[in-house]
């Protein structure tokens, strides 16, 4: 019987059935090039190594034993199989499979969004089965996931300063000093450096950010890693604070927000695109790198 499967069974099989479709050995030699004494060689060898007789021939014609029926429906289902697995592996040479895991800081532009949905219309476009996950984290989280290696890719406002990941410059958020309608300085226009002194903030704990902010002095009862967290500080009235400019322009133009601009205190937030160095890129993950680079390159919206 046979134990594993060789190559030299697989092409007695093979002339086993072209033998039972041409319906006999003599029929069978132009099919296979081969001579009647040396198909009826062929054939013995195969039933040597199963067994068993596969057919009879004689004055009645060639004819299947009951086995040997049994082995030609099986030696089909073989052939089939093998031609899928043939289709599938061929298939998978050119397709990109897994999963990536995006991490990206909360609050972002509108442009920034369009900007992530156009990578990921480009990515789907290609020959790919991927599972792709999007994380809102802040930055010094997404930092913690992607030495962890439970993120693939990561955009944030990064310290840069982390050894272990490779960045990417993908755009730059534009932040502004704001204070409150009800605060001290909302009405004010001749606000000075002196008089942020005298007045409260929210901080940012975060010290790449923290360090980037032109004003960081005064009093400081406050703090916030959330930006929805620290507009609530400043729309209290109580405190004054560093917000992006896109996720405080609805409350400028309702009148409850002003940005204190004429000290020129604003300043521009870098956001990278991070991944782990020692961890090598799948064929998926370098895909949508560079669809996330090209989407962020192309002018705004």
């Amino acid at each position: 019987m046979l134990g594993q499967l060789h190559d030299l069974d697989l092409q007695l099989l093979r002339l086993f059935v072209q033998v039972v479709e041409a319906g006999g050995f003599s029929a069978a030699q132009g099919a296979l090039g081969l001579s009647q004494p040396s198909i009826s060689q062929q054939m013995a060898k195969l039933e040597t190594r199963l067994g068993y007789r596969l057919c009879s021939r004689g004055k009645a014609g060639f004819r299947l034993t009951a086995k040997g029926d049994a082995l030609l429906t099986a030696t089909h289902e073989l052939f089939a199989n093998i031609e899928a697995f043939r289709h599938q592996a061929n298939g998978v040479a050119g397709r990109l499979l897994g999963e990536v895991r995006i991490g990206i800081s909360e609050a972002q532009d509108l442009n920034v969004t369009l900007r992530l949905a156009n990578a990921i219309e480009r990515f789907r476009q290609r020959d790919e089965s991927v599972q792709l996950e999007l994380v809102s984290a802040m930055p010094a989280e997404m930092e913690r996931l992607l030495l962890q290696q439970r993120l693939d890719l990561a955009i944030g406002y990064f310290s840069g300063s982390q050894s272990a990941f490779d960045y990417q410059l993908l755009f730059c958020e534009t932040q502004q000093l704001y204070c409150a309608k009800g605060h001290p300085l909302f009405t004010r226009t001749d606000v000075s450096v002196e008089a942020l002194q005298q007045v409260d903030r929210v901080e940012h704990p975060y010290r790449f950010l923290k360090s980037r902010e032109p004003f960081h002095g005064g009093q400081c009862s406050a703090r916030s890693e959330q930006v929805e967290g620290a507009l609530a500080f400043i729309l209290s009235g109580r405190h004054i604070g560093y917000l992006p400019c896109h996720f405080a322009a609805p409350w400028v133009e309702r009148g409850l927000l002003r940005a204190l601009d004429e000290l020129a205190l604003g300043f521009e937030a870098p956001f990278h695109l991070a991944s782990h160095r020692a961890q090598p890129p799948s064929e998926a993950q370098q895909a949508m790198t560079q669809d996330l680079v090209s989407a962020f390159a192309e002018p705004p919206q």
